[in-house]
């Protein structure tokens, strides 16, 4: 009688608890979706004028679009050119570390680029940079 018991005892402790293990693997997913930083798009999809000398951001979360009509785009979302400051205030008050990214259509008018621009620097952020394409040489 006394081999059963052993027997049971032993067999039952050669279960393995999945619990400390479900735990790590759901820690990990908050972990990576947490850290994951997304890729935020203006809206439009717009012919970018190339240059030479265009140099790669990493981090360029506050994306303006402007269309070759002069429509401007932030976030997905058509904007008045008034509204530029006042959205661009709101993305870099939620993201301070974040640069502005005009991505302009290469038939845009030079005088909507510049309002844009004015409005960016008078929502505080002096080093907006212009979307390029890189030129072949």
């Amino acid at each position: 009688m006394r081999r059963r018991s052993n027997r049971s005892s032993v067999e039952q402790s050669a279960d393995i608890d999945m619990t400390p293990m479900l735990d790590i693997v759901f820690i990990m997913l908050i972990f990576f979706i947490v850290t994951t930083s997304f890729v935020k798009e203006s809206g439009i999809d717009v012919n970018r004028p190339s240059a030479s000398t265009g140099v790669t951001k990493e981090q360029g979360n506050i994306i303006v679009g402007i269309k070759a009509n002069g429509d401007v785009w932030i976030d997905k979302r058509l904007i008045d050119i008034r509204a530029v400051r006042a959205n661009v205030s709101r993305l870099h008050a939620e993201n301070p570390l974040g640069t502005v990214i005009i991505a302009a259509d290469r038939d845009t008018k030079t005088h909507v680029l510049v309002r844009v621009m004015d409005q960016i620097r008078l929502a505080g952020i002096m080093n907006a940079s212009i979307a390029t394409e890189s030129a072949s040489q």
